[in-house]
């Protein structure tokens, strides 16, 4: 059911408001001994799912007894990072998910459905898997935060993806990041109805029914100001929930085009993107607006790896961003890339199949990736100080800009709130 839903393109929640709509639902499902919250980590820093975890503690009080932060594949947070997201909150509460170890299997899709639902693009089950913890635990509640937003692996990010993509195991991540890849993340991206959203759905339904999970789903968007506001808050434990949230977002963070785009100017914070793991995400949300022989330029102040995982990292190393066709047949030929088909969805992903260029702007003198190893994988290369002369963020203004030198570009200053796409791609 819904307890609460509520946004608009044009709204802003205070955090007073939200504060009491937090407490006025968890009113409603009272009576709860153990607490499990599962926000998003530092990567979804702009979620705002920091200030609601830390409501929902305040709330709780010793009753939330354990926050798992939704890491997928991605590093562990930092103390610091904790401070900076969840302020107050005790650092004892917080748990490390391991993606290799600390999973258990609900279930399996089968590999009829998945085939049925991926229009053969691929023939596997998919295994249902979650942190130990949700399953043994011995919660009465598990608090599933995050932000809907367009996303490049399921349509549309968070609801039950934030459960199985974020506290899941190697071979579900693996396989759900390619049931996509194979499908064509152009035919996903910004839709709520996809092969891989099918895959979840399928696991909550048949596999995930004992698990007591809300789901608390926010909407933000850029203001005019400058800041993030929060544009919608949708809190249930049913599909209707991120139904509503997901067309919200789209209204909020997708921006349709008239005419395609001939050259994208990007800029990847560096408290938020040190990988291209992440920072591809530049390659992902714009992909559907660059014009043919268009350019995208990547300001990467703090570019450090490819994969946050070592694993990962060497495959994008070895196999680099090579297109769909020559990574589908590398999978076949490879036993290292087969084993870790999320390596192999992510280098379908970041590449333009050779209809773009991708220039990645690094500063190998500040400890960045170095020119050879950008250009080793497939992208171009340029100096982040020389271009930033050229592109300086503190100038630009999200959407069209015109140079003193009367070039014209787009700029996005955030890849990961937004999609971008042409209207006749899309």
């Amino acid at each position: 059911m819904i307890y609460y839903s509520k946004g608009a393109v044009d709204y802003s929640f205070s955090d007073n408001e939200l504060r009491d709509v937090l407490f006025q639902v968890f009113n409603r499902i009272q009576n709860k001994e153990k607490v499990l919250a599962i926000p998003p980590d530092f990567t979804r820093l702009n979620s705002y799912a920091g200030p609601i975890t830390t409501m929902a503690w305040e709330y709780f009080g010793n009753q939330l007894t354990d926050i798992l932060p939704a890491l997928g594949t991605h590093n562990p947070m930092t103390d610091e990072q904790i401070s900076k997201m969840f302020g107050p909150i005790p650092k004892a509460l917080f748990r490390i998910h391991d993606w290799r170890n600390d999973v258990v299997t609900l279930g399996e899709v089968p590999a009829d459905f998945v085939k049925d639902v991926s229009d053969k693009a691929v023939d596997f089950p998919w295994p249902v898997q979650v942190n130990k913890l949700l399953r043994d635990g011995g919660h009465d509640l598990i608090l599933s935060i995050g932000q809907v937003v367009p996303h490049e692996v399921v349509g549309m990010a968070n609801h039950n993806k934030n459960i199985f993509v974020g506290t899941g195991g190697a071979e579900g991540i693996n396989k759900s990041h390619f049931v996509g890849a194979a499908y064509g993340m152009e035919k996903m991206m910004g839709r709520a109805d996809t092969p891989v959203r099918k895959l979840f759905n399928y696991g909550s339904e048949y596999f995930g029914q004992e698990l007591p999970i809300l789901y608390i789903l926010t909407v933000m968007g850029k203001g005019k100001d400058g800041n993030m506001h929060m544009r919608g808050l949708f809190i249930g434990d049913d599909q209707e929930t991120f139904e509503q949230a997901a067309k919200l977002s789209l209204q909020v963070n997708f921006e349709l085009l008239e005419h395609q785009l001939e050259k994208v100017v990007v800029y990847l914070d560096p408290e938020e993107f040190t990988s291209t793991w992440l920072g591809n995400k530049s390659i992902y949300r714009t992909r559907m607006a660059i014009a043919d022989e268009g350019e995208l330029i990547v300001l990467a102040p703090k570019l450090v790896e490819f994969g946050e995982d070592k694993d990962i990292d060497r495959l994008i190393r070895k196999y680099g961003y090579c297109g769909t066709p020559k990574t589908l047949q590398a999978v076949k030929d490879n036993e290292d890339l087969r084993n870790n088909l999320s390596a192999a969805a992510h280098l379908i992903h970041g590449s333009s199949e050779g209809r773009f260029n991708i220039t990645y702007c690094t500063s190998p003198t500040q400890g960045n990736l170095t020119k050879e190893e950008i250009e080793s994988v497939g992208f171009r290369w340029q100096d982040y100080n020389e271009m930033t002369k050229i592109y300086d963020p503190m100038k630009l203004n999200d959407g069209f800009n015109t140079l003193d030198n009367g070039e014209e570009i787009f700029y996005i200053s955030n890849p990961a709130l937004g999609l971008w796409a042409w209207k006749n791609r899309f």
